[in-house]
C-alpha cells in the first residue's frame, strides 16, 4: 500500500513542509501554493491511500495515518504539515499518533466532529457525474473555476477525457466514518503550535473550529472572509498572507 511515488519532494531547502490534500484530491491540487512555500522550508506534497493507488483494507481515520506515517520514513525532521479538509485531520491525528514526526500544523477548514450527518446523499450525486468529462472546460463548466480547478489537478486523463481517480464506495465510506465518530480526543493531545484556518462559507459544524483554538494552549484560529470550502485557492492572497506570517514565528 505504501510507494515511493506517495511522497513528492517539491524541493526547497530548510525546515520539512508536508501538504496534505482534501478528499478526492491529490497533491498536485497544491500545486499554486508550492513555489512560495519553497521560500520557507523544504516542501513534500503526498497522495493519500484511495486516491490514485490502493485503499487501507479498513477505511479507518487511523489506517490512513499509519500509511501516511510510513510514508515520511525518509523524512528525519519534525515537520510542518498543512493540511485541507481530510489532509487536515490526518494532520491533527498524525500529531496525536506520532507526536516526533510533528513540529507544527496548518488546519485549513476541518472540525472535529460530524455526528449525525450522511454521506449517502452526496455518494449519490458523485455516481451521477457524467464521466468522462471530456474536455478540460466542460470539467471546469460543470463544477465551477474554483472546484474545477481542483479536480482538473485530481482527475485521471485518459484517452477520451477525465475521470475520478479513486471509488466513489471509498470516498463514502471515508466520509461516513466522520458522521459516526469525533476527533476531539486526538486534538486534545497535541501541544505544537496550530493555526486554524476557516472559510466564510464553511462546510464545518458552526462554532467547533474555534472551540478547538481555545482548547489548544499555542493555537490560532483565522476567518477567512469571502472564502469557501477551498479556502487556499478561494482566496490564495488572504491564505498566504496568514500562513506566511505563522511560518515566520515559528523561526
Amino acid at each position: 500500500m505504501v510507494g515511493e511515488s506517495a511522497l513528492h519532494d517539491e524541493g526547497g531547502t530548510g525546515r520539512p513542509i508536508l501538504l496534505l490534500h482534501g478528499l478526492m484530491g491529490s497533491a498536485r491540487t497544491w500545486r499554486r501554493q508550492v513555489p512560495w512555500l519553497r521560500e520557507h522550508g523544504h516542501v513534500y506534497t503526498f497522495d493519500a491511500a484511495g486516491h490514485g493507488r490502493p485503499a487501507p483494507r479498513v477505511l479507518s481515520t487511523e489506517a490512513f495515518v499509519e500509511d501516511l506515517a510510513a510514508t515520511l520514513s525518509p523524512v528525519a525532521e519534525p515537520l510542518v504539515v498543512i493540511g485541507h479538509s481530510m489532509g487536515a485531520l490526518h494532520a491533527w491525528c498524525l500529531a496525536a499518533e506520532f507526536p516526533e514526526k510533528v513540529a507544527a500544523l496548518v488546519l485549513e477548514d476541518m472540525a472535529p466532529d460530524f455526528r449525525g450527518r450522511t454521506a449517502d446523499d452526496w455518494a449519490a450525486m458523485i455516481s451521477n457525474w457524467p464521466q468522462p468529462f471530456e474536455t478540460r472546460e466542460a470539467l471546469v463548466e460543470y463544477f465551477g473555476p474554483v472546484a474545477g480547478q481542483y479536480f482538473l489537478d485530481s482527475f485521471e486523463q485518459r484517452d477520451d477525457g477525465w475521470y475520478l481517480h479513486g471509488e466513489v464506495e471509498t470516498f463514502r465510506d471515508i466520509s461516513a466514518e466522520w458522521g459516526d465518530r469525533h476527533f476531539w480526543a486526538q486534538w486534545a493531545s497535541i501541544t505544537v503550535p496550530a493555526l486554524l484556518i476557516e472559510g466564510e462559507y464553511t462546510i464545518t459544524p458552526e462554532g467547533q473550529m474555534r472551540k478547538m483554538a481555545e482548547r489548544h494552549p499555542h493555537a490560532e484560529y483565522v476567518r477567512i472572509e469571502e472564502a469557501g470550502h477551498l479556502v487556499h485557492d478561494d482566496q490564495p492572497e488572504q491564505y498566504r498572507k496568514v500562513v506566511e506570517e505563522f511560518l515566520h514565528e515559528l523561526t
